[in-house]
């Protein structure tokens, strides 16, 4: 009977040894698998925050450019107009294609609102980095008002300011309106088809900057008498906004954004079906 016991607990005994064994290769094993899970989790982190960094590094690099190239735009648009005379039209075109000569490859060398909701319905950019240009844009235009009023204050003993877009009084806004619809829409289809397409991607252009700059130019002596000749929200924000003058300014929001999101509209009719493919992973 001892015996049997004795032989009952040295079974017991080495199945226990085992079960320990078992268990603590399990354990060593759920270990591992653990640490090798944090360190994947943590490599995935790491890529993440690397990703999320370059991207807000771009995008903000973009919005300095985007911001600078609408400084010198609304600049021009405050100088030339008290000090150019007829000619303002042109300096204000030909500032435009030298900003986008200078930043295009950059941004894209939008400078407008109207023309990045352009870009934006076309599939060419996302809204979060849309919304991001317009707030740039608008910096650079109220900076740009800003300083070129005192420039011109500080200059004059007259009555003479800074130029800023204005509907005559004898124009009624409903006329202004379609003007500035259609020829923001003429603005923004010539940057959607000289400036956006994928075909044309790493090929040489050299002729975008004049193509756009001198619609702003035709444009502006077309219909400057008539609308004021914006074609784009922040220059018709900015520019009479530090003057205190206010009424016009949903024309200069509400015509161009329509303008543009027709020319968008347009586009997509147009345009090869391949130019809006999204890009495949």
């Amino acid at each position: 009977m001892l015996k049997k016991n004795s032989l009952y607990t040295l079974v017991n005994l080495h199945y226990l040894k085992d079960l320990i064994a078992f268990r603590m290769t399990h354990e060593k094993t759920h270990l591992m698998f653990d640490f090798e899970a944090s360190e994947g989790l943590q490599e995935d982190v790491q890529k993440f925050k690397d990703i999320t960094k370059s991207s807000i590094a771009n995008t903000a690099k973009k919005c300095a450019v985007e911001s600078m190239g609408t400084f010198y735009l609304c600049s021009t648009v405050a100088l030339a107009v008290p000090l150019a005379g007829n000619m303002a039209p042109l300096a204000i075109g030909l500032s435009l294609m030298i900003m986008i000569y200078a930043f295009g490859h950059l941004s894209g060398a939008h400078f407008n609102p109207a023309v990045t909701l352009a870009v934006f319905l076309r599939g060419g950019m996302d809204y979060l980095t849309a919304i991001c240009y317009v707030l740039a844009q608008l910096v650079g235009g109220f900076l740009a008002a800003i300083l070129q009023r005192i420039i011109i204050e500080n200059i004059f003993d007259d009555d003479t300011t800074s130029g800023y877009p204005a509907i005559p009084d004898n124009v009624p806004p409903g006329i202004a309106l379609i003007v500035e619809i259609v020829y923001t829409f003429a603005l923004a289809i010539v940057v959607l088809n000289v400036a956006s397409l994928k075909s044309q991607a790493g090929k040489p252009n050299h002729f975008y900057g004049l193509a756009i700059g001198m619609t702003v130019t035709v444009g502006a002596y077309a219909a400057g008498g008539i609308s004021g000749g914006a074609f784009n929200p922040a220059v018709g924000t900015a520019l009479p906004a530090i003057h205190g003058v206010g009424d016009d300014i949903w024309v200069y929001w509400l015509g161009p954004c329509i303008g543009a999101a027709a020319a968008a509209g347009f586009f997509r009719l147009t345009v090869d079906a391949k130019e809006l493919e999204k890009k495949s992973n």
